[in-house]
């Protein structure tokens, strides 16, 4: 089960990426733009996901992911660590927010994180 030095070891592999302290939690960023967040307790992590595709994965999969109130109005979605299945699952959930994030220009010079898992 991955947990939050996971997410942390992940999400700093990617490239241009910092982390930085922002509403008392640890905040990822590529090229200075948010793209992951491990609120509260850090038993979850937030990621960027287009509108359509966040409430489509919270139908399919709610004991997965879930929608913060006061992220509603955002692209952004919430996944419980424990009901991820590894750490594969959970790169591809912070590579797929890094590269909605990332500048265009990183996004050409890494091709490998251009396309979703298996894509």
């Amino acid at each position: 089960m991955p947990d939050a030095h996971d997410v942390r070891r992940i999400a700093l592999s990617l490239p241009d990426t910092t982390e930085k302290t922002a509403w008392s939690m640890p905040t990822f960023r590529v090229a200075g733009k948010m793209f992951a967040t491990l609120p509260e307790d850090e038993t979850s992590l937030a990621v960027r996901c287009p509108k359509e595709e966040r409430d489509e994965l919270v139908l399919a999969e709610p004991e997965k992911f879930w929608i913060a109130g006061h992220e509603a109005q955002f692209a952004w979605v919430r996944a419980r660590l424990s009901a991820l299945e590894d750490e594969d699952e959970l790169r591809a959930i912070l590579a797929d927010s890094w590269r909605q994030a990332a500048p265009s220009r990183l996004l050409d010079a890494h091709p490998e994180l251009g396309l979703p898992a298996g894509g």
